[in-house]
């Protein structure tokens, strides 16, 4: 048999190569896409086992934000707070914002003074100068020796640390928007150099729309509350499209609305996620076997304790 193949081809190989050559040539563009389908085939594999490979919900991507600096700890919103969140190494300081009669941006949760801190009466109605006498208060009621801080001391207080911020800008007594109050937050932040660690917090869209009018480079953040959800009758992952609506960069979401649809969402929004206000072990788990961006907490000890930096 062998010698029969060095003597010629056998019939059927040259009938094979006959058929071949009669075939019309590949176009390069054919060969071109043969090439993208493997390409996109090996890409897509490569992909599968990198995700097998990667712990689900291993929460190694979740970051603590201290909620008005730690509420749970300290004096809320107070420089005690804010100092001691950046000496456990958290990622934000979260706090909130009003404006004072004569135009200054205070640090201060309530549009009132009774319930934390030695004043009385509302944000809108006083002068920064009738702040100064006044001092925060513990969580129990307790007065403190603490001042209430103005953005710019906050600010000052932060620049040195490798920390972002979470400013909200709040709305008065009377539901009132305070005029201005925008361009101040985000001249504060520039004339510091911090504006690009900022995500300007809001839950109303006339706030965030001005924001966005303002600098469109700046990150917000739109707030979205169990009763918003409510009221709307929606499904929590429909606040992702109103987020991307606004042009907002966040989404802000009490956690008990967050679940697996609205993680999916956001991620195929591009929207980075945050959960407030999460105290409980349990709680903190859960949004950071979920997946969430940032878990903003009253104890960012016990947040930085499940999530060692």
């Amino acid at each position: 048999m062998d010698g029969e193949r060095r003597g010629g081809d056998a019939p059927d190989a040259r009938a094979r190569r006959r058929r071949a050559h009669d075939r019309p040539p590949r176009s390069r563009q054919a060969r071109a896409h043969g090439g993208a389908v493997k390409r996109a085939i090996l890409v897509g594999v490569l992909l599968a086992l990198s995700a097998l490979a990667a712990p689900s919900g291993s929460g190694s991507a979740t970051l603590v934000a201290a909620h008005r600096g730690g509420a749970a700890l300290w004096p809320e919103n107070s420089l005690l707070a804010f100092r001691s969140a950046i000496a456990l190494r958290v990622d934000f300081l979260e706090f909130d914002l009003h404006q004072t009669a004569d135009g200054e941006v205070i640090v201060l949760h309530d549009p009132t003074l009774e319930r934390t801190t030695t004043g009385k009466g509302a944000v809108g109605d006083l002068k920064l100068a009738d702040l100064t006498p006044v001092r925060l208060r513990t969580r129990a009621g307790a007065a403190t020796a603490e001042a209430v801080p103005t953005l710019g001391a906050l600010l000052d207080l932060a620049a040195p640390a490798a920390v972002g911020l979470l400013p909200e800008i709040k709305v008065g007594a009377k539901g009132q928007r305070y005029p201005g109050i925008e361009e101040k937050v985000l001249g504060l932040h520039r004339a510091r150099g911090l504006l690009e660690r900022a995500t300007i917090q809001a839950f109303q869209p006339e706030t965030l729309r001005r924001l966005r009018e303002l600098d469109g480079k700046a990150r917000t953040m739109l707030l979205v509350s169990r009763g918003d959800v409510e009221r709307d009758r929606a499904r929590p992952a429909e606040a992702v499209r109103r987020a991307r609506e606004l042009g907002a960069t966040d989404l802000g979401m009490n956690h008990r609305l967050i679940d697996a649809d609205v993680i999916v969402a956001a991620r195929a929004a591009g929207i980075r996620l945050s959960a407030w206000t999460v105290n409980e072990e349990a709680d903190l788990r859960r949004m950071i076997d979920l997946g969430a961006d940032i878990v903003m907490s009253d104890r960012p000890d016990l947040a930085r304790r499940l999530l060692p930096r």
